[in-house]
């Protein structure tokens, strides 16, 4: 049976060892918890290059497992992105993932978000992919473009950034399971990565419920932060 990878997120080191603890394969840092556990602020693209590295770090050293992490836009165009890959395998992380938000972005989650074009995107993924160092280290593809353009056309840019490179295509605040598995059957030749953020515009699904529309990945990245503020 095809098996998926769950990520809780983490914002720090500690949570990380309790993630490891309990057992799950690897960790995920969240940008949105990072923002607002190390700085006290919303998820609009505040935070910077170091401040996410530094936290990155700290996890990495902390833990067996392998890191994911959002980097959000890359933190800013193809060139930036060049030393945001090499600073989060610096870091320690095993992967991250990059959006095609303009900057600075919103959270996924909410309204108001405006993306880029295509190409600037995939030449942002081109650009990551010749900066890694380590060939294990994986790129993950975002796109935010479903609520600004359209299913369609984020199916079309999802095909594009995988045509550049991108190891793992991430489609973010989907609304349904319709909307999932139309993208799981319209690119079928590689991982696809799904958020479940509570509270968000995506309804509540489970990981197996996941695994079925054809997920290999799905992060929960504030359920962790949430537990710590009931």
């Amino acid at each position: 049976m095809v098996v998926i990878l769950v990520l809780p997120g983490t914002f720090n080191a500690l949570v990380a060892r309790q993630i490891e603890e309990l057992g799950f394969a690897a960790v995920y840092c969240t940008g949105a918890g990072v923002c607002t556990s190390y700085l006290g602020i919303p998820d609009i693209g505040l935070i910077t290059l170091t401040e996410m590295t530094t936290v990155v770090r700290n996890i990495a050293s902390a833990v067996r497992l392998p890191v994911i992490s959002d980097a959000d836009t890359g933190f800013g165009n193809a060139i930036n992105v060049i030393r945001t890959v090499r600073e989060f395998e610096a870091a320690g992380a095993a992967s991250i993932h990059i959006e095609d938000q303009v900057s600075p972005k919103k959270c996924g989650h909410v309204a108001g978000k405006e993306v880029i074009e295509t190409d600037e995107m995939g030449g942002k993924i081109k650009a990551a992919i010749s900066a890694r160092q380590d060939p294990d280290f994986v790129l993950i593809a975002r796109t935010d473009s479903k609520n600004v353009e359209g299913l369609k056309a984020a199916i079309e840019r999802m095909k594009a950034y995988r045509d550049a490179g991108a190891d793992v295509i991430f489609p973010e605040a989907l609304q349904s399971a319709e909307e999932f598995e139309e993208f799981a059957n319209a690119i079928p030749d590689v991982p696809l990565m799904a958020n479940m953020t509570e509270f968000g515009k995506t309804p509540y699904f489970t990981a197996e419920e996941f695994r079925q529309m054809g997920y290999k990945i799905v992060v929960f990245p504030v359920s962790t932060i949430l537990k710590t503020c009931v």
